[in-house]
């Protein structure tokens, strides 16, 4: 499992029946978490002082309960800041677990710019949600194209980059269905240097364009793959989906993108380390393709 544990104003302090108890910054989340199926004592004193609580609807989504939390408020993780809030389905703006991913393909855009330093690393963030994977690439040297679905996404994504210094960094940042996005860069002829995917189980463009992963993901990686350059320094695709299992993920990108390029694709769980227990709580899959 590839963990983030590198994290310094967020930790998952405890977990039982069912729920996260988190720490972002100097406030306590109490989240719901399909993956926490077990009932364990609460003995950590935190339990009793949350500042917000989000309560699963048998009927689907939910709600918040606040009890001591402003609308908006900063975290860091490295030289990196990101602007959270609470809105739909329980989430905050930020997977604090893509720090694995962050970290990892950072090393590789920093390793690529120190043998070259005058090589323009181009890097395409598909499905880019709030910025976290954009803003990482950015500032580790890269030159990064942003694209997602939701106007109010990429605003957020903006106000991330300019809370890290990063406001005059060289990132395109579009509002884009990603399919019809790839789709006109393959006859613009255009390449990158990386690429990272981050689909949803389902979702919508914005002209109502629906997404299902299961119907989608294999073509799309597929599509995407012609976006590589010869020297394509990685590809990396997360999932959150709960039947998309590591080996399924290497298979896809095996018969995609390491049919095309060669090298090597490694899939595992990526996770976040629990305070109390010492356990570490799974938190999807990523996998990860290098020419090397």
């Amino acid at each position: 499992m590839w963990i983030a544990d590198k994290w310094k104003d967020y930790e998952v302090i405890d977990t039982s029946g069912g729920e996260k108890l988190e720490r972002w910054g100097n406030y306590i989340l109490l989240r719901p978490d399909p993956q926490v199926i077990w009932n364990t004592p609460k003995n950590d004193a935190h339990w009793n002082m949350i500042n917000a609580h989000y309560h699963r609807s048998s009927k689907g989504g939910g709600n918040w309960e606040f009890f001591d939390l402003p609308e908006q408020w900063s975290i860091h993780y490295r030289d990196l800041t990101f602007n959270l809030k609470p809105f739909s389905f329980k989430h905050t703006g930020l997977f604090p677990e893509q720090a694995a991913n962050w970290d990892w393909f950072s090393e590789i855009i920093k390793d690529a710019r120190d043998k070259d330093s005058n090589r323009e690393i181009k890097v395409l963030n598909l499905f880019a949600y709030t910025g976290g994977a954009t803003i990482a690439a950015a500032a580790a040297g890269a030159k990064v194209t942003h694209v997602d679905a939701s106007k109010g996404m990429v605003t957020w994504a903006k106000e991330n980059a300019v809370s890290s210094g990063l406001a005059d960094a060289p990132v395109r940042w579009l509002v884009d269905d990603c399919v019809k996005f790839v789709e006109r860069e393959i006859r613009r002829g255009n390449k990158y240097d990386g690429i990272i995917m981050d689909p949803p189980s389902y979702g919508r463009g914005p002209k109502g364009e629906i997404w299902k992963l299961e119907d989608k993901i294999y073509s799309f990686i597929e599509l995407t793959t012609r976006l590589l350059g010869d020297d394509a320094l990685f590809f990396l695709v997360n999932s959150y989906t709960t039947g998309l299992a590591p080996s399924v993920l290497t298979y896809m990108v095996s018969n995609t993108v390491v049919r095309e390029y060669g090298g090597i694709a490694v899939a595992d769980e990526i996770g976040l380390p629990v305070t109390q227990n010492g356990l570490v709580l799974p938190c999807g899959s990523s996998c990860r393709w290098t020419k090397e």
